[in-house]
């Protein structure tokens, strides 16, 4: 079991705090749970929400020396860390720890000097603050969440849920993630370089104009599809789908397709012992040379690697 030390700052966002237990603790391993979620604070006790209500928190900030992940949750105000806290991210950073922030908590990372020189992200509404306050990150204001090394930080509200399932995918792989969002009713993993959605041509009613379609595309992964197929499901031109299907879900068709792919291709190495080639065939990635190419430069395992790394199966079947 993986201990996760969230550390709470002052005023702390709830729905902030919630995400990682709502996420990670709904992991469970062969029956046993798959994290361990403390809660902490510099001190121990009422700590004040966004909200306007106290929430009492148990541990202090002992609780990161034992802790794999630290995760910073974010704060309603842009206010300078507690040096107890950002003592404490120094400590974890240079223990080798997996350091991650949710939010603004990405401003408290910056304050550590954890992000010099590394890629980041932040909600976009503050991410000219950080930059400006803090410009040796490089930023990427327009992403959901981003991994550099052991740093990962995300953008503001859901995509602190993104960030969550993508550390269980990585701890625990793809078919435990999925099975995750499933539990959570949430959307399964997407990918870090999906924008914030900060603009959108469409109305709101029309946000799920591609959903029928997308549910489509899941159901025949194993198929060649291409944007005139896409296109002739939605009842559109190739280009109305390209506007809408960006505005919807941040990312080109074809761009979401691959990532289901090569998803759907995890979820089978994880839990079934099909060849390679069937594996390819099966998510539509046509070749097991195409599988592992896909496969090394978004994990960079080979697919039997990964299948080692991760299979619930108790043997490779590379």
């Amino acid at each position: 079991m993986r201990r996760v030390a969230v550390v709470a700052p002052t005023p702390v966002s709830l729905f902030n705090l919630a995400i990682p237990e709502m996420l990670l603790g709904k992991v469970e391993i062969d029956g046993r749970p798959g994290y361990e979620v403390l809660i902490c604070a510099p001190e121990p006790g009422p700590v004040p929400t966004t909200g306007g209500l106290d929430l009492y928190v148990r541990h202090g900030l002992d609780v990161v020396r034992d802790a794999d992940t630290v995760l910073v949750a974010g704060a309603g105000e842009l206010c300078t860390v507690d040096p107890r806290t950002e003592a404490a991210l120094r400590e974890a950073a240079a223990a080798g720890r997996r350091v991650a922030s949710l939010c603004t908590g990405a401003f408290s990372l910056a304050q550590a000097g954890l992000l010099d020189g590394r890629r980041a992200t932040t909600y976009w509404r503050h991410a000219e603050e950080l930059r400006s306050r803090h410009p040796e990150i490089d930023l990427r204001g327009d992403v959901l969440y981003v991994q550099d090394g052991p740093v990962l930080t995300s953008s503001g509200y859901a995509a602190g849920i993104d960030l969550c399932l993508h550390i269980v995918r990585a701890d625990y792989g793809a078919a435990v993630a999925n099975e995750v969002a499933r539990l959570a009713l949430v959307a399964p993993v997407r990918p870090g370089g999906q924008t914030q959605f900060t603009q959108t041509p469409l109305p709101a009613e029309r946000g799920t104009a591609c959903a029928d379609t997308r549910g489509w595309a899941m159901r025949n992964l194993d198929k060649p599809l291409t944007l005139t197929d896409l296109a002739r499901h939605a009842g559109v031109s190739v280009r109305t789908l390209t506007r809408r299907f960006h505005a919807e879900s941040g990312v080109s068709p074809l761009q979401w397709l691959l990532h289901q792919r090569v998803e759907r291709a995890k979820e089978l190495l994880e839990t079934t012992a099909l060849p390679m080639d069937q594996v390819a065939r099966a998510c539509g990635l046509g070749t097991a040379d195409s599988l592992r190419g896909h496969l090394v430069r978004r994990t960079g395992l080979t697919p039997s690697a990964y299948r080692t790394q991760f299979s619930r199966l108790g043997t490779s079947a590379a």
